[in-house]
């Protein structure tokens, strides 16, 4: 019974010498049409068109012989190792590697990529796909059939991006093709291809990256104060509301966040450095001018939208977890009727507290409030300068029953 596996990572170059050999050894051969059509496969060895990686496995642990697996680019990045390894199959695997076909996009783009984030779109993860796209300035999507990027311009709609379309890398039908997101989606794609999605850049830090991704930033801490953001906080509103808030919201990477009355920018700014996509929505164009200013000062991405809520969110994309900043009842209605994870608002009397929670729960969500007090204090002189007394609402989609 076969317990040992050679995967074989392909990038359209000769295969190396320890390649060649495992391949003329195997007796089973797994991978997708044109690994199976190479002419180093061995003509008597069993073939299997890879599709389920894991049915492969199966197949591969009860093959009486000798089995390797073929795959584009680094088969262990997003690859078929992670697979191939699970417990489940006994399966010792060797991996004979080859370049990342991420790797080959950017190099083909000429661009550095060690401030790079990295996605894979399907039909399941294409939104926060692109969420990710919204919140970072330098994104490579894997996509696959159905995930593509037409599908990633269509959901980007409003947001600019370029994009660097590679396709089929690594074969004689390699094509490089930049251009505007709003493009993208007047094409047809092949299939395999890797997408650099690209946004407005922040200054690179001053001695380099040194952390693959986006870098942190030097500023530490949340809830900065309201002077942070050059505003002022909203009636009833204070840092350590804020900070309340963003501990029920939890905003992370891949998430939607809508801020509804953002005011100064101060939550919409906090969630996306927590790596969020985040749309910030005020009636006053100058709290939206505000908060891209705070952007821009903190260095993370995200969209304004002017407009009166609630007939301003129809046409935005589905949000994860929601901010109610301002407009009270029928606002948090509204939002309950697109059926985000969590919402957050805040109320500064017992009736308006129990109305916005009624209409929580009327839409379905499990509600918890706190009476929030905070005392700011003079340090100097051990004197009170400021109180805030506010009533905190979160309300939380209740989990599917099993």
């Amino acid at each position: 019974m076969a317990d040992r596996v050679t995967v074989i990572g392909w990038d359209g170059s000769p295969l190396t010498a320890a390649a060649r050999s495992a391949l003329s050894a195997a007796t089973l051969v797994a991978g997708a049409a044109h690994h199976l059509a190479l002419p180093e496969v061995p003509p008597t060895a069993e073939r299997i068109r890879l599709g389920s990686v894991d049915l492969a496995a199966r197949r591969i642990a009860g093959h009486r012989g000798t089995a390797v697996v073929l795959a584009d680019g680094d088969p262990g990045f997003f690859g078929v190792v992670r697979t191939l390894r699970a417990p489940q199959h006994g399966l010792e695997v060797e991996v004979v590697p080859a370049v990342s076909s991420v790797a080959a996009a950017f190099a083909r783009a000429g661009m550095p990529w060690d401030d790079a984030q990295i996605v894979v779109a399907h039909s399941r993860t294409l939104r926060r796909a692109v969420n990710v796209c919204r919140a970072h300035t330098k994104v490579a999507v894997l996509t696959s059939p159905g995930a593509g990027p037409a599908e990633l311009a269509l959901l980007l709609e409003g947001v600019h991006r370029t994009f660097v379309i590679c396709e089929e890398l690594g074969t004689e039908r390699e094509q490089v093709t930049v251009l505007t997101s709003d493009k993208a989606a007047d094409h047809a794609w092949r299939d395999p291809n890797v997408v650099i999605v690209i946004g407005a850049t922040a200054a690179p830090a001053p001695a380099g990256p040194w952390l693959m991704g986006r870098d942190p930033g030097p500023v530490r801490g949340w809830a900065l104060p309201p002077g942070a953001y050059d505003g002022e906080p909203s009636r009833g509103e204070s840092a350590d509301l804020r900070a309340a808030q963003l501990a029920r919201l939890g905003p992370r990477p891949g998430d939607l966040v809508w801020d509804i009355g953002c005011g100064s920018g101060a939550l919409a700014v906090e969630a996306a450095r927590f790596g969020a996509a985040v749309i910030a929505v005020d009636a006053d164009p100058d709290a939206c001018a505000r908060t891209e200013a705070a952007a821009r000062r903190f260095g993370v991405q995200l969209q304004t939208v002017a407009g009166h809520a609630p007939h301003v969110l129809e046409r935005l994309p589905e949000p994860d977890v929601v901010r109610v900043g301002g407009g009270g009842v029928p606002v948090v209605a509204a939002c309950a009727d697109r059926r985000p994870e969590r919402i957050v608002a805040h109320a500064t009397t017992r009736d308006e507290a129990e109305a916005i929670g009624a209409a929580l729960t009327e839409g379905g969500y499990v509600v918890e409030c706190a009476l929030l007090q905070s005392v700011e204090l003079d340090t100097s002189a051990w004197r009170e300068r400021d109180r805030s007394v506010v009533f905190l609402l979160a309300g939380s989609r209740p989990a599917p029953a099993p």
